[in-house]
């Protein structure tokens, strides 16, 4: 039996596909400016990199941004039971899931099962997203959105970021700048600044160890310092699997159970 999730994103859209022995294949691509088309080429693409076919496709789950949008879906589910469901399958300790996408944040408390417990999520504000670390790297600091990580690794000094606007942080970055202060203490401070606006949503559903980041930010090991300096304990990102993925997993997790038990299961 083979089934699919599909993460349709802001940013990019992610698929996964399983079969009964829990072997995955995957994809990820940008999601452009139509949500529909990635979700369906996303789709398409990891079936083929399973090399099965769609004919063998049993069920799919979409979840994400554009979930509403993927009509070839048989159910859609909210990214929050998806990236807990894939972060308890991943690793089964972890009951504190710290997710940022292009265009927003959340904090997903766990149980021991993975069901979710209690969240919070940060739609309306670009502070303390992907996008906002985005913006902030290629049109201020000038770098490239790969390198804050190691850039932020030889910072000497961290400023203080205090709007939790994005447009007046960038102009607090392009005024630091002026002033002769460093990329990299800038880009230390960028990544203080999105740990400290999530940070305050992770502390207010609780934390709990294992607390672990999913998301494409997720790769960028300046915020993951920042945030176990932030929360003052340590996070973890998934090793056995790209940490945009979870979300996908999830969604595919999900769908293999209802393809079992005849279009019901556990969200």
């Amino acid at each position: 039996m083979i089934v699919v999730g599909v993460d349709i994103g802001s940013t990019t859209a992610k698929a996964v596909v399983l079969n009964e022995s829990a072997t995955i294949w995957s994809a990820i691509i940008p999601s452009g400016n139509s949500p529909p088309s990635a979700g369906k080429e996303v789709f398409a693409l990891a079936v083929k990199n399973s090399q099965h076919t769609m004919e063998e496709v049993s069920y799919v789950i979409a979840t994400g941004y554009g979930r509403v949008s993927a009509e070839f879906a048989n159910k859609t589910v909210t990214e929050i039971s998806c990236h807990g469901r894939g972060a308890n399958y991943l690793n089964p300790a972890t009951r504190t899931i710290i997710d940022i996408g292009g265009q927003d944040s959340k904090a997903i408390s766990l149980d021991e099962h993975g069901k979710v417990i209690d969240f919070m999520i940060n739609d309306k504000c670009a502070s303390g997203t992907g996008r906002f670390l985005e913006t902030a790297a290629e049109l201020v600091l000038r770098v490239k959105l790969q390198d804050l990580g190691t850039l932020s690794a030889k910072a000497t000094d961290t400023p203080n970021i205090s709007s939790a606007c994005t447009v007046f942080a960038q102009t607090e970055m392009v005024s630091l700048l002026a002033t002769g202060v460093p990329v990299e203490n800038l880009v230390a401070g960028l990544h203080r600044a999105v740990a400290a606006r999530v940070s305050s949503m992770v502390k207010r559903i609780g934390i709990k160890p294992t607390v672990m980041m999913t998301g494409g930010v997720a790769k960028n090991s300046g915020v993951i310092a920042a945030f176990r300096k932030e929360l003052n304990i340590d996070v973890v990102v998934p090793t056995n699997m790209d940490p945009q993925l979870v979300g996908a997993l999830g969604a595919a997790l999900i769908a293999q159970e209802m393809a079992k038990n005849g279009g019901t299961g556990r969200v």
